[in-house]
């Protein structure tokens, strides 16, 4: 389905986890990270698409997201020709796309890329907000910082943990009762994650208490 100009619809996926990291999908048998994305078939609005999109590609259901936003515009890119089959050239130009911002408020082992019986994607990691840009084909870059700018003044705010973890432990040094988060992951203090990494813990493992996730 083409707009007159040649622009097929399509929705963008932004998934945040609660670091507002956001997931970034390889491409099945290649080595092309992006996005979860996809078309909007005729008599679907972009929300309806954008929800088979998300179960389609990473296995998430409505109860497993929250919406924060979406662009208010259509943001286009059009596609080189040499990545246009040769019977669609001439009539396909690209993509126009609304792209949504989502936050994960279900666990990581609710994603799955198997859902289906055509996957999209083989592999997936947390990445920092702005990551993509400097990994993403050069052609959809533009539209890539237009919907992640966009979108990036209604991240939700993080909690300063670190900060937490330091009057805690000023409390500890003071005789009185050391606070414990219940909602952090725990990991030794001696173990530094690199520049746009995440820490998942394994769930049936036991970490040392009072060490926290700094």
């Amino acid at each position: 389905m083409l707009d007159r100009e040649g622009f097929r619809p399509n929705v963008g996926i932004i998934l945040l986890n609660q670091r507002n990291q956001v997931f970034w999908g390889k491409r099945i048998r290649t080595h092309s990270w992006q996005f979860p994305q996809g078309g909007i078939d005729r008599g679907e609005t972009p929300e309806q698409a954008m929800f088979r999109e998300l179960h389609e590609e990473v296995g998430l259901h409505p109860e497993h997201v929250r919406v924060v936003a979406r662009t208010r515009d259509w943001l286009r890119y059009e596609v080189p020709d040499r990545f246009i089959r040769r019977d669609a050239r001439g009539h396909y130009k690209g993509q126009k796309q609304i792209w949504y911002l989502l936050q994960l408020v279900g666990h990581d082992w609710d994603l799955n890329l198997r859902a289906t019986t055509h996957p999209e994607f083989d592999a997936w990691r947390w990445n920092d907000y702005w990551v993509p840009l400097d990994v993403v084909v050069e052609f959809k870059r533009g539209v890539y910082e237009m919907a992640l700018t966009e979108l990036a003044r209604f991240l939700p705010r993080q909690q300063d943990h670190r900060n937490r973890y330091l009057r805690n432990s000023m409390r500890g040094r003071e005789g009185e009762q050391v606070e414990t988060s219940c909602d952090m992951p725990t990991r030794p203090l001696h173990f530094e994650l690199p520049p746009g990494a995440t820490f998942e813990p394994d769930p049936h493992h036991s970490y040392p208490a009072g060490n926290h996730l700094s």
